[in-house]
């Protein structure tokens, strides 16, 4: 049995569309299956929270983007009694950009139907403001968290979106936001105690995966399996050497670059003067001046 979990606002409107092509391969396939379809914030959360209210192994089926996926983690009770699969129909996609699934939402499907493998994936959790949430791709606070809160509420995202090019949306955001970036600083603890001093904090992010923000490569070394997560500590630059250098992100190429260094940790403290903007996979997780990021102790299981 296949529990799929539909977001069909996904990509501006396209989720819908792809879905029913999606419903008529497992109609004629003969598959049984589930259908949950999302009406709105929170929902994709309260479907997988249900679907996993037993002690049973099941598979869940996400259809939409990074952040429905972000949803049905939270939502889940126990990950390792839980199987993923997930059918790209998001804007981003970055989890599936990491894990080389076809872009093809109907090439997806038959590897959820007949897989090849599966592996276990890592998830994240972050703690701030009395909140916990977990993550499957990252989290950050800073830049490239303010990049996010202001995308999520941008009308012409979604105009952008229907053309193929939303990616316009982040760019012209980012430039936005690093002419406004003021001084902030911070300390970044890692949990061997190394202790991290930034005068002019730009961002910090914790991945689980390589990619993040649409193909930014933060992380060119990370593993989603190792128990580890990968941190992307990047301060004191000038905006200028900023413009320079994040474009070579997009291959990881950046970490050559003085002030863009990448740690390894279980564990990571980040305290910042000022409060600053803080997302979980492209998702706003408010604006904090302390969180605390760590590595679930269970793993989920992925469909790859």
């Amino acid at each position: 049995m296949y529990h799929f979990i539909v977001n069909p606002a996904s990509s501006s409107g396209r989720g819908a569309i792809l879905w029913k092509e999606i419903e008529k391969k497992l109609i004629s396939g003969k598959i049984l299956y589930l259908l949950y379809m999302t009406g709105g914030d929170g929902d994709a959360r309260r479907f997988a929270a249900d679907i996993t209210k037993s002690e049973d192994e099941v598979t869940i089926v996400v259809c939409g983007g990074d952040g429905t996926m972000n949803e049905v983690i939270n939502g889940i009770r126990d990950l390792s009694l839980v199987t993923l699969g997930c059918i790209p129909i998001g804007s981003s996609n970055d989890l599936i950009r990491d894990l080389g699934f076809p872009k093809d939402p109907g090439k997806m499907l038959e590897v959820i139907l007949n897989p090849n493998r599966i592996v276990p994936m890592d998830i994240g959790k972050l703690t701030c403001g009395g909140k916990t949430t977990r993550f499957a791709v990252s989290m950050g606070i800073g830049f490239d968290a303010a990049i996010c809160h202001e995308a999520l509420h941008s009308k012409i995202k979604d105009v952008l979106n229907k053309l193929r090019i939303g990616k316009l949306t982040y760019l012209g955001i980012a430039l936005k936001q690093l002419a406004s970036a003021k001084k902030n600083a911070a300390i970044v603890t890692l949990d061997d105690g190394q202790q991290i001093f930034v005068d002019r904090l730009l961002f910090v992010t914790s991945m689980v995966h390589r990619y993040e923000g649409g193909g930014f490569k933060f992380c060119p070394d990370a593993d989603y399996s190792d128990g580890i997560l990968d941190v992307l500590v990047v301060g004191n630059l000038t905006k200028m050497k900023v413009l320079r250098v994040l474009p070579t992100a997009l291959k990881g190429n950046h970490v050559r670059f003085d002030g863009l260094n990448v740690y390894r940790a279980k564990k990571v403290t980040v305290k910042t003067h000022d409060p600053m903007a803080v997302h979980v996979d492209g998702e706003s997780a408010g604006i904090h001046s302390e969180v605390v990021v760590e590595q679930e102790e269970k793993q989920v299981r992925m469909i790859i």
